[in-house]
């Protein structure tokens, strides 16, 4: 058995998807095997903080957790460490929070802390290590949207489940000649719409980084319905901005919640056509979250939870792992956390879709 070269703590923070408990697992069980002790965080940031909430994680503790969903540390985007409220907002974490977070882990002796999040948990993890704790991050986020990463694990089996939505959905609409609308995750980008929409088949995809104009979808519409086309299915970013505005969730304070924006776009064609088209929609919402990861959520997971691990070893700090083609790597947690990846003109599938001749705004 190796000599013990430290205690590593592990958390879990921001929204759940599918494969955190693949990081967990193989980071214990690769990370045991070269010496270390891990501690384990309940409900993210919240289980640093007093009072402390955390376990040994051992390999029996992580024996067969690789294919659950969900997080078996559990998971929290609200609390005192906070949330992004929004691309570009600070989240600036109260020094006294951080000050105590800090404390707590010194006083269990924790030599590292593997941060597994999104862009608002690696800011806040950002935060504390740049008050002397080291911390590894772990790219987390069902909207593959970190640009210091070619993807994130969660991504794939999100994208997955709206795909099945979209080919359910397409034998409803054509036999009623309905217009349907799917609605998907994407706040303030469209990757799983847009790849999903284009995989799926839809004939229309709004994202957040293309705002349009009700007018046009009406009119693109009705050239369908001219062409004889009565049905249309139309995958909905939960971020998408119509008519230069996105819907939000009214009385959340704590964080910006995207809510709406199909009712709000079914409303509008209603206005501009009344009763041209018999409308419904279909939020797909959590389901995209949960559930097992498939095999490439799974792999990437792994292969993230052992990167981890190697940065350690390395002596890193203030990192994330990162996929760059077939190798994982690290690049600066500040670098990976400063913008967000977009949809942009020139993305493959963007291009292949308008070509098909679909709507993609």
């Amino acid at each position: 058995m190796s000599q013990r070269k430290g205690r590593i703590g592990i958390l879990t923070a921001g929204g759940d998807c599918a494969g955190l408990n693949a990081v967990i697992a193989a980071a214990v069980n690769y990370g045991s095997r070269l010496g270390y002790e891990f501690v384990g965080f309940r409900r993210g940031f919240e289980g640093v903080l007093s009072p402390m909430a955390f376990q040994i994680l051992t390999h029996a503790d992580v024996r067969g957790i690789s294919h659950l969903g969900g997080s078996f540390l559990h998971t929290t985007n609200r609390g005192r460490f906070g949330g992004k409220k929004g691309a570009g907002d600070s989240n600036q974490i109260p020094e006294e929070i951080l000050e105590e977070a800090r404390h707590n882990l010194a006083s269990i002796n924790v030599d590292g802390l593997i941060v597994i999040g999104g862009d608002g948990s690696l800011s806040a993890a950002l935060q504390l290590a740049e008050r002397g704790v080291r911390v590894i991050g772990v790219p987390k986020t069902i909207d593959n949207d970190l640009a210091a990463t070619d993807q994130t694990f969660g991504f794939s089996t999100a994208l997955g489940v709206a795909v099945d939505a979209l080919d359910r959905v397409h034998t409803t609409a054509t036999s009623h000649d309905r217009v349907l609308f799917v609605e998907v995750m994407g706040r303030h980008t469209g990757w799983i719409a847009l790849k999903a929409g284009l995989a799926g088949g839809a004939d229309a995809i709004l994202v957040p980084e293309f705002p349009f104009d009700i007018d046009d979808l009406v009119r693109f519409l009705r050239d369908r319905k001219a062409e004889g086309k009565g049905s249309a299915v139309i995958v909905v970013a939960e971020g998408a901005v119509v008519d230069g505005k996105r819907s939000y969730e009214a009385g959340s304070a704590s964080e910006v919640r995207f809510a709406g924006v199909t009712n709000r776009i079914m409303h509008l064609v209603e206005q501009l056509a009344p009763d041209e088209f018999e409308m419904r929609a279909t939020v797909v919402g959590h389901i995209q979250r949960g559930g097992t990861p498939n095999a490439r959520d799974r792999n990437l997971a792994r292969a993230y939870g052992v990167g981890a691990i190697d940065a350690l070893e390395r002596g890193e700090d203030q990192v994330m792992v990162s996929l760059h083609g077939q190798e994982i790597i690290t690049v600066p947690m500040a670098e990976a956390v400063s913008r967000l990846k977009a949809v942009g003109q020139d993305t493959l599938e963007y291009s292949t879709a308008r070509k098909l001749g679909v709507f993609v705004h």
